[in-house]
């Protein structure tokens, strides 16, 4: 039995690596230091997403998503994590430009964190930063992909 609700999501996340896939057409080709361009990972995510949306769509049009409890739609969802964990997404988009890539980032932690029911505002953001500042090495150092700097004009 076919459950259209499936067929939205299945066809919702082709149309996400559609979308990026349409999106790696804008980006530069030129190799990095390494060798990799800016290309690379957006073109992983849209395969990766592309081959999981025709994985969803078989399922949802041969007898529903396998192994999944109907129950679980039923579910209430919890609209406050989902607020703090959109906001902290549109909060580091607001701020990378202006305070940085590491601190704008360890505040989208402190959001999801937050979202997930931690209170533990000033660990979150250590632990943010702590986990970032690889991230940013790797993609300053390695992959020679420009990021804002790392405290904005300080370092």
């Amino acid at each position: 039995m076919t459950k259209l609700w499936q067929v939205g999501i299945s066809c919702f996340v082709l149309l996400l690596a559609g979308v990026f896939a349409l999106g790696v057409s804008g980006l530069p080709a030129d190799a990095g230091y390494a060798g990799i361009s800016s290309r690379f990972v957006p073109i992983l995510v849209a395969i990766f997403l592309g081959v999981v949306g025709v994985l969803l769509l078989w399922q949802s049009l041969t007898g529903g998503f396998r192994n999944f409890v109907d129950e679980v739609a039923s579910l209430p969802a919890d609209v406050v994590g989902v607020i703090w964990v959109s906001a902290g997404v549109l909060l580091m988009a607001l701020l990378v430009t202006q305070i940085g890539f590491v601190l704008s980032a360890a505040v989208l932690f402190v959001c999801t964190a937050r979202g997930f029911g931690s209170r533990a505002v000033l660990r979150d953001l250590l632990i943010g930063i702590v986990l970032v500042l690889p991230v940013y090495w790797l993609f300053g150092q390695v992959l020679a992909v420009s990021l804002p700097k790392l405290f904005n004009q300080w370092l």
